[in-house]
């Protein structure tokens, strides 16, 4: 397909206390230029940059955690990079709600797999979502924190505790639907892996 630019992904944004989620299946997720604080305010007055704590929230890449906060050039390992592209089609998640990869429909092809992305919040008690029809809630890998905060008049990211990440679970059995869940923990990547619902994004032909 053909390339329209590159960039670095955007997950969403804070200002004044308030959550802007952008949907990573859209071209408005992909910023040409990264910036811990990417946006200013404005009122009848004046507009003001960096004035107060206002978030940003990126897609992180699979890098170790490293010494935080992270700051200057460290930064952009952290980033994950994207592109946009000029599509012939429209393209739509498929997801599996257990471990098997699912099909994409007849007359339509395989763009990539991956684990389903539902929903993230902040530090503070607002977050976001991703539409399951997106392209978005397909991420090729999967992390129990798959984006950083980063603190915008600081010019500093930070990958805190108190953020969360949400993804669509598996239901391995047929007589488990409908049941009360059972309550677990689980802790290794292999364990977490195995509970979460696969997806696949396809393009009709």
């Amino acid at each position: 397909m053909p390339l329209l630019w590159s960039g670095y992904s955007l997950l969403y944004l804070e200002g004044q206390e308030k959550a802007y989620t952008q949907d990573l299946g859209r071209a408005g997720s992909c910023l040409r230029v990264f910036s811990t604080m990417p946006f200013s305010y404005c009122n009848s007055a004046a507009c003001h940059y960096a004035s107060r704590n206002d978030k940003s929230y990126w897609l992180s890449t699979n890098n170790p955690l490293p010494m935080m906060p992270i700051s200057c050039g460290e930064i952009y390992q952290y980033i994950s990079r994207c592109v946009v592209c000029e599509a012939p089609a429209p393209a739509v998640a498929v997801h599996s709600q257990n471990t098997s990869v699912p099909s994409c429909p007849i007359g339509w092809s395989s763009l990539w797999i991956g684990y389903s992305f539902l929903m993230h919040t902040g530090s503070g008690d607002e977050g976001g979502g991703q539409s399951l029809t997106s392209s978005g809630s397909c991420l090729k890998d999967f992390r129990t924190q798959p984006f950083v905060e980063c603190q915008g008049p600081r010019g500093t990211c930070h990958f805190f505790a108190n953020v969360y990440s949400f993804w669509l679970t598996g239901v391995s059995h047929k007589e488990e639907q409908g049941l009360a869940p059972q309550t677990r923990t689980l802790k290794t990547t292999s364990q977490q892996r195995a509970c979460i619902s696969r997806c696949h994004v396809c393009m009709k032909q």
